[in-house]
């Protein structure tokens, strides 16, 4: 018997409105629908958008279930709009082998609730030394085609050239954690400046990130090959991005939602001051850095937005800032968090929302049956958003297993009202199925 589902009355990208049916997980007709015996969701108001998808994502496990789970991160997921995450390989035992990858891979398939694609790492236990198993995990069942020692920069030269001349055979990615060691050692954690050295905390300079930036696109364009950068920002990052990619190298970028809204001066005594929710690797960037984000995602300069979604315990966030972890929660927000910067101030429609949300992440990561159009003949991955909702943030309320969410008793506008993941919701009305 087919499964029929139908989106009544959507508007597809923000523009057209029109029913959507769904059977067996892929859409067969789109205009004024009708099916017996079809289930209906209704979707007046709404913007239809193809699910989301997320090149950076921490689930944790295994190693730190006490943070998240992966059945949890993918709860989180769903209910944020997102149909496939990327499962970061900074996990404990680290994601560096087949067999690892392969779990993950696993452990996603049995939550059902977004597809989980394990991201490999570059370096055998990110010690960034010796490549890992890049070929006999892009071989394995996980199929993995994207590679990080992301919360560690692969800083060695040698390295990062040989991973991109390997990854290149199969037309992997290498995505780099950019963060020059001599410049921002493992104890920087504020963006160096005049704040930085008020309050008394190590300085992480933009100059850290940019160089690591610019060495990777020449290494790019040296070995022909693709590298991708994570968590994008500064100004000046933009800046060598632009070049790069006028030159036709092969590169990418992310920027997180938080970079985009959140600047350093939260870190102001006048503003709470020292509040460890609020430290994040690489650092909250001034208002200028910011606004040229901004800028470099509306006209592709950025090709993606990624949550680098960092769920930690209370005892791993809860001590002075300087010895506090790394990491802020994001899968659940970061639609609305977009919506406001980029949408509500014009630089995005919801067309180029669903360009660096879903159509551009899936690409980089190479996900074939994600980012597709909402067309006949696709596979039913559907967030449907209510752009007239406003959402006030409570950690508490969160699906995540942590709770250090830089939003808490912020008004965001829009919300994700329902997630289809192959036609079956596994979020309605903003609650999980």
């Amino acid at each position: 018997m087919t499964d029929k589902l139908i989106v009544k009355g959507a508007s597809l990208l923000g523009a057209t409105t029109a029913d959507l049916l769904v059977e067996d997980g892929v859409i067969t007709e789109i205009g004024t629908v009708s099916a017996a015996g079809a289930r209906v969701i209704d979707a007046d108001g709404l913007v239809a958008l193809p699910g989301l998808v997320d090149l950076h994502t921490h689930l944790r496990e295994p190693g730190r279930e006490d943070a998240e789970t992966i059945r949890t991160g993918s709860q989180a997921a769903a209910v944020g709009g997102f149909t496939a995450v990327l499962a970061m390989a900074n996990t404990s035992p680290v994601t560096d082998t087949a067999e690892a990858a392969e779990r993950v891979l696993d452990l996603g398939r049995n939550a059902g609730i977004v597809d989980v694609h394990p991201v490999g790492a570059v370096t055998r236990g990110l010690g960034g030394e010796e490549l890992a198993e890049l070929g006999l995990m892009h071989r394995s069942r996980a199929r993995v085609t994207v590679f990080s020692d992301d919360g560690r920069c692969v800083a060695n030269p040698r390295v990062m050239r040989r991973a991109l001349e390997y990854v290149k055979a199969f037309g992997g990615v290498v995505s780099q954690h950019a963060q020059d060691p001599d410049l921002a050692g493992p104890t920087s954690c504020c963006h160096e400046g005049e704040l930085s050295g008020r309050l008394g905390l190590p300085g992480w300079p933009g100059v850290a990130e940019e160089v690591i930036v610019a060495r990777d696109v020449m290494l790019a364009r040296h070995t022909g090959s693709r590298v991708h950068v994570a968590h994008a920002s500064t100004a000046g990052t933009v800046e060598v991005l632009r070049w790069a990619k006028s030159l036709g190298i092969d590169v990418t970028a992310e920027v997180t939602p938080h970079h985009l809204l959140l600047t350093t001066d939260l870190l102001a005594t006048e503003n709470g001051g020292y509040d460890p929710t609020y430290k994040v690797n690489p650092p909250l960037r001034p208002q200028e850095d910011v606004e040229a984000l901004r800028s470099a995602l509306a006209d592709g300069t950025i090709d993606a937005v990624a949550t680098d979604h960092a769920p930690h315990a209370r005892h791993d966030k809860e001590h002075a800032f300087v010895d506090a972890a790394f990491g802020m929660l994001g899968l659940e927000t970061a639609l609305p968090v977009v919506a406001q910067v980029m949408v509500d101030s014009g630089l995005l429609d919801w067309a180029g929302v669903a360009r660096v949300m879903s159509t551009n992440p899936a690409r980089i990561a190479s996900l074939t049956d994600h980012g597709r159009d909402l067309a006949v003949g696709q596979p039913a991955h559907l967030t449907l958003v209510d752009p007239s909702a406003t959402l006030t943030v409570d950690r508490d309320a969160s699906v995540s297993l942590s709770r250090n969410n830089p939003w808490h008793g912020r008004t965001l506008g829009a919300a994700v009202h329902s997630t289809l993941l192959r036609g079956v919701p596994t979020v309605l009305e903003g609650k999980l199925v």
